[in-house]
């Protein structure tokens, strides 16, 4: 069952498409081209199939995810993240990165691919072209 948070908030409104349990598992791996049906049962063990139906389902509603036929016969489907879902892979780098500082077990890093070292979080300022290390909420709901 979808989660509704019932707040004015960017967080929790992002919440209530991709806040269920294993909804950015289920993006992770799509991020890393496991796509079928199966082979995402396989990857997060422990889902169970209606669980992750509806997961999808709820992805696809939200233009996260679309389906998309690569056998006519039979007819045979994968998923594949939309522009949209794409971008969520900054919020699980964020996530990750946040893990390797705070968790005990450390199970990877999330690393630039031409140098191999690992990467921190940044913002970046596009009007002054700048990097910015203070970031603040501004309420723009009046």
């Amino acid at each position: 069952m979808k989660k509704n948070y019932n707040l004015p908030c960017n967080i929790a409104e992002t919440l209530n498409i991709i806040g269920d349990k294993w909804t950015l598992l289920i993006i992770r791996d799509l991020l890393q081209g496991i796509n079928k049906f199966s082979d995402l049962r396989e990857s997060l063990s422990g889902i169970a199939p209606n669980v992750l139906s509806d997961r999808l389902r709820i992805l696809e509603e939200e233009k996260i995810v679309e389906t998309v036929q690569y056998s006519k016969h039979p007819p045979r489907f994968h998923y594949e993240l939309t522009r949209k879902g794409v971008e969520l892979k900054h919020v699980l780098n964020t996530i990750a990165i946040w893990g390797n500082s705070h968790l005990e077990q450390k199970y990877y890093e999330v690393i630039d691919r031409d140098c191999g070292h690992e990467v921190e979080i940044a913002y970046y300022c596009p009007v002054c072209e700048k990097l910015s290390s203070t970031v603040t909420y501004k309420n723009v709901v009046k």
